[in-house]
Order: C-alpha cells, then sequence, then structure tokens
C-alpha cells in the first residue's frame, strides 16, 4: 500500500512539470560579445593592427609574424656624390637623375633621414667658401623636397673647404661637392614573390 503511493504521487509531480508549455520557461538571451581587438590592416600587409608591431610595412615587402619586414643587412651605406662648377651652387642636370633616385629609396623606406655636407675648393676666402657650400648643400635639399621628400627629412651644414691650400685643378674640382648620407637604413627589406611579381626583360643578341 505504501508503494502504491509513492509510485503515485511521482506520477503526479510527473505530469504535472510536463502540463507547462515552452512558451512558461524564462529565455535568457546570448550576450553580445564585445570586439576589443582592432581587426583592421591599415597597411594592407595581412597582419591586422591589433598585432601589427610595425605600422607602415613597404609595400610588397616579406613580413614575419609581427607584420614587420624582413631585413638583409647590408655592409654598404647609401651615398650620394654632387660636383659643382667653380663658384657655383647650380646643380649640374647631370646628378638630377641621381637625386630622383635618392629621393625614390627614401620614400620606400620613410623612417630613414638624410644629412647633405657641402664643400667648397680652397680658392677664395673661407667665409665665402662656407657660404658657398651651404647653398650647395641648401639646394641639394631643394631639390629632394620637389622630388615628394618632407623637409624635416633632410639636414645640411657646409664645410667650406676641407684643404688649407691650393692643389691641382683636377683635385679642386673633386672638392666642390655634396656628399649625402641616409641614416638610420637598417638594410634592404626582402621583397616577397609573387605571381604578379615584375621579371626583367632578357636581352636577345
Amino acid at each position: 500500500m505504501t508503494n502504491l503511493k509513492i509510485l503515485s504521487l511521482t506520477l503526479c509531480i510527473t505530469l504535472t512539470a510536463c502540463s507547462h508549455s515552452p512558451d512558461d520557461v524564462a529565455y535568457i538571451p546570448t550576450p553580445n560579445a564585445n570586439q576589443i581587438a582592432d581587426l583592421m590592416d591599415d597597411d594592407n600587409d595581412g597582419v591586422i593592427n591589433a598585432r601589427d608591431l610595425c605600422a607602415e610595412t613597404p609595400k610588397g615587402a616579406e613580413i614575419d609574424n609581427d607584420g614587420c619586414e624582413t631585413i638583409s643587412e647590408k655592409s654598404q651605406q647609401k651615398q650620394l656624390k654632387i660636383l659643382f662648377a667653380n663658384d657655383s651652387d647650380e646643380i649640374p642636370p647631370l646628378f638630377l637623375s641621381q637625386i630622383k633616385e635618392m629621393s625614390d629609396f627614401l620614400r620606400a623606406y620613410p623612417s630613414t633621414t638624410i644629412d647633405l655636407k657641402g664643400y667648397a675648393s680652397p680658392e677664395g676666402r673661407a667665409e665665402h667658401n662656407i657660404d658657398l657650400s651651404k647653398r650647395r648643400a641648401a639646394n641639394v635639399k631643394k631639390a629632394l623636397i620637389n622630388y615628394g621628400i618632407a623637409p624635416k627629412r633632410v639636414n645640411y651644414i657646409g664645410y667650406g673647404s676641407t684643404k688649407q691650400q691650393v692643389v691641382s685643378k683636377q683635385d679642386s674640382a673633386l672638392e666642390r661637392k655634396v656628399i649625402a648620407s641616409v641614416v638610420g637604413f637598417k638594410g634592404e627589406v626582402e621583397k616577397e614573390w609573387t605571381i604578379f611579381t615584375t621579371l626583367p626583360k632578357k636581352r636577345i643578341n
């Protein structure tokens, strides 16, 4: 008799629980996830901003997991040497293509700057030679700016003549110069090969 009462009570509880419709159950909405990380890729190198440690990766460069370009160390320093006519600060047209090439290099490596050092041959007064060497370096800076390089990336100074006495005409001509050295260059950036990479055309003899 006791077992029969327990069985009846169990069936009653079960039927009562099943009598509630699904609509009676409270609905708990799924919470929306807040996006904290920046999933954009501003420099288009394939690494999102949240993980990218190098924000200005050169286009087409081979990159690592941190979004930084792969550097091949080079022992040679990037330099530019421009010669001038006697007592002139005008850049000879012969050297304009070299200045353009240097500006292309500086644009490819925006973290670099360039130092321009002007010189003069020993003929003339020291004060005049210092002023002349400054004007020569300043004109090279103007040329780089005209090719799109920011003025703050180009520094210049005039040293006048490094010789204390008049030397041969050939040596004097080599002293009328501006020398440019790139600062902050770590090495060549390794380029990533793609199917669209342009290969140099072979000459057919």
